[in-house]
């Protein structure tokens, strides 16, 4: 919580006579479309979608075009528009040119007429391949001055060459952008073209290039031609292959992050590479995780350039590998997880390019609203490679269950589920609840890429704002590192912050520090009911905290020692509304390898001085290691705990002891009001 732990505050008491307990879909359709391998034929000619969008089309960039800028908040293309199938040139080209918002499917090919047309393609378009059927042939696209919001993904682009090597004389390029921004290049196969594949020019600026294939071409990736240090790029997994040079070449950019790329020489070819990676003039650039393999001169860079590598592989490499300068931590501007380098070549060549189905589909309501599932993978064989673009995709108002299927790995994103998307849920697919793992690293005091901090709630790695949300055989988590950040103020780090009702966390790992699980509602005069099983809970300073009415029931609380080694801190901190129940623990275990009594169960949380609460938390039939204080309950910022609810009713456990007038039991009486089902006040919490 964000309000400072020993400030002073007046004490209001309250009399009490007793202790006080409280007052007790489918994406929008059932069925799809059938795109199989063509994903989204719907006829001969151009037709406009009559009902809603295929839910990729809702998909959103990651990396610098995620980023708000120039007026723009991140890039998602024409999923304002309406959806309309193209099989040739004069189609395409009515609808890419136009003003209004497409998304614009390619089902087949489409021959460029004449040779080495660019069709010149206008704000908010998404121009993607049906399945592996979408391929433009001796042509491709270009973004003017202005153009924004833009993305090209799944298609095929080949086979504008003239046949001159080196050719300085046709300016064919598959993606060229002039002045444009915020744009995603995502999924391609992009080759044998008789200039550069991608032409990113002229202070084009928040760029993200992804998954796509590059190969067969003589200047693969050109990014700069201007004196202006103004380009933000993202490039990342990428299969970059038998191209000689600009792999890519960044010229006077402001923040170029490459990361996961692989970059390939294979011997025995006509092609070979003259360098890999090249930051020149101005530019700052990070380089990440990346795989070079048989490529000379891998990484070169300019005298007045900056180079930052970390983690990077190079196997039969030769001739310049180059580091040096300063550059930037990308993670100030958006979430990212990186694969290990070694793991690329099968990442990729299973992942990169177009694929048969880059996404669910969505058609007219029906009655009945059977669940819908949308996968996540990082490696490219789900739906969407992050969490939050699954998210993304769910339609504002879904009126019935999402299962958002996330297969194992560590995706280090920030995840929010907005209040308009109820009914989500989101479940590893892993054997273990270990196996599938959100994480990011923001804290209260970590500075924000726009100014100010993030503060407590904003630095939730899973921020849940939708009722009837459930997470499930997953670990959600803040690895904000205290020890290496002691000068930065607030280090109160939360993974999983919810301020909603009836939200279900089954079977789940919530680890962190300081301010682990935030249980809040959407206003202090809305209830928030979440309920918390089989699920382990970890941190040291009021890590489970908040305004809702939560059970963490038949769990584990896992007290864990502070940056320092130490052992002290406080289990819960209650910041309950009057006349609502607080924070019940019940059949479960507190443990942990911590000192004998050095844990309180918790202390009250008036937020803001707020001297109305009422904070409540109740610890019940629950077995409590010797880390708990005799005196388990203290005061907090001026207001003590014994003008608010604090109790225990048979525990057990070398933590437990006697009632007394710093240990206060519930009676029989008492208890028979404080069990589960007042707390969840009609919700019966189910897996769905």
């Amino acid at each position: 919580m964000s309000e400072p732990r020993n400030k002073a505050r007046p004490r209001h008491r309250r009399s009490r006579t007793a202790l006080a307990v409280g007052v007790p879909l489918a994406l929008t359709a059932a069925g799809t479309f059938a795109y199989g391998p063509d994903l989204g034929v719907l006829g001969s000619s151009a037709q406009q979608a009559s009902a809603a969008a295929p839910t990729w089309a809702a998909d959103t960039a990651d990396g610098f075009a995620s980023v708000n800028s120039l007026g723009q908040n991140g890039t998602y293309g024409g999923r304002d528009g309406k959806t309309v199938t193209v099989k040739t040139l004069a189609e395409l080209e009515k609808y890419a040119t136009a003003t209004e918002p497409y998304v614009i499917v390619v089902a087949g090919t489409i021959t460029m007429n004449p040779v080495g047309k660019e069709i010149k393609v206008k704000s908010d378009k998404t121009i993607v391949g049906a399945g592996t059927s979408g391929h433009i042939v001796g042509g491709g696209f270009f973004l003017g001055q202005g153009v924004h919001n833009v993305i090209i993904r799944n298609l095929t682009i080949r086979d504008a060459y003239q046949g001159i090597w080196n050719d300085k004389d046709h300016d064919f390029d598959a993606i060229q952008m002039d002045g444009a921004h915020h744009v995603w290049i995502d999924h391609n196969d992009l080759r044998h073209m008789a200039d550069g594949l991608i032409d990113v020019r002229k202070d084009s600026t928040n760029v993200t290039v992804s998954w796509n294939k590059l190969s067969d071409n003589n200047k693969t990736f050109g990014i700069g031609w201007t004196e202006n240090v103004k380009t933000d790029i993202t490039i990342h997994h990428n299969w970059i292959r038998e191209t000689e040079q600009r792999n890519p070449s960044t010229d006077n950019a402001a923040h170029a992050h490459l990361y996961n790329n692989f970059l390939e020489d294979a011997p025995g070819t006509a092609i070979k590479s003259a360098y890999g990676n090249y930051s020149r003039g101005g530019t700052k650039m990070v380089l990440e995780n990346s795989l070079f393999q048989g490529v000379k001169n891998p990484v070169i860079k300019d005298s007045g350039a900056a180079v930052v590598q970390r983690g990077n592989a190079f196997s039969g490499t030769s001739g310049r590998n180059e580091s040096g300068g300063t550059a930037f931590d990308p993670k100030t501007y958006y979430p990212y997880s990186l694969d290990k380098a070694a793991d690329l070549p099968s990442i990729l060549k299973s992942g990169a390019g177009p694929r048969a189905s880059i996404g669910a589909t969505a058609a007219a309501p029906t009655k009945a609203a059977a669940a819908t599932t949308l996968t996540v993978a990082k490696d490219g064989s789900g739906q969407y490679t992050t969490v939050q673009a699954a998210v993304n995709a769910v339609p504002a108002n879904n009126p019935s269950r999402v299962v958002i299927a996330v297969k194992p790995g560590t995706y280090r994103e920030l995840v929010k589920v907005p209040s308009n998307k109820p009914h989500v849920t989101i479940q590893g697919t892993g054997g273990s609840r270990k196996d599938t793992t959100i994480v990011y690293n923001n804290a209260s005091g970590t500075p924000k890429p726009g100014g100010g901090t993030y503060g407590t709630g904003g630095s939730a790695t899973v921020a849940v704002e939708a009722d009837d949300f459930q997470a499930r055989n997953l670990t959600i988590s803040n690895d904000f590192d205290e020890k290496a950040n002691q000068s930065l103020n607030g280090h109160q780090a939360v993974a999983l912050r919810t301020a909603a009702d009836k939200v279900f966390l089954d079977g789940i790992i919530v680890s962190g520090d300081q301010d682990t699980l935030l249980l809040d509602t959407a206003s202090k005069d809305r209830l928030g009911r979440v309920y918390v099983s089989n699920s382990y809970v970890i941190g040291n300073v009021d890590f489970i905290f908040g305004r809702a009415t939560a059970v963490v029931d038949k769990s584990v609380i896992t007290l864990k020692k502070r940056w320092n080694g130490t052992s002290a801190g406080y289990i819960t901190a209650p910041s309950t509304a009057a006349n609502r129940k607080g924070i019940l623990i019940a059949n479960s275990t507190v443990n942990g390898d911590v000192s004998a009594g050095s844990f309180h169960l918790g202390r009250p949380w008036h937020a803001g001085g707020d001297a109305s609460l009422d904070p409540q938390t109740t610890v019940r039939n629950t077995s409590l290691s010797n880390a708990i204080k005799s005196a388990p309950w203290t005061d907090m910022s001026g207001f003590s705990w014994k003008d608010d609810r604090f109790a225990e009713y048979k525990n057990n456990g070398a933590g437990a002891g006697a009632a007394g007038t710093d240990r206060p039991h519930l009676s029989d009486a008492q208890a028979a009001n404080q069990e589960v089902a007042d707390w969840l006040a009609g919700w019966t919490p189910s897996a769905s």
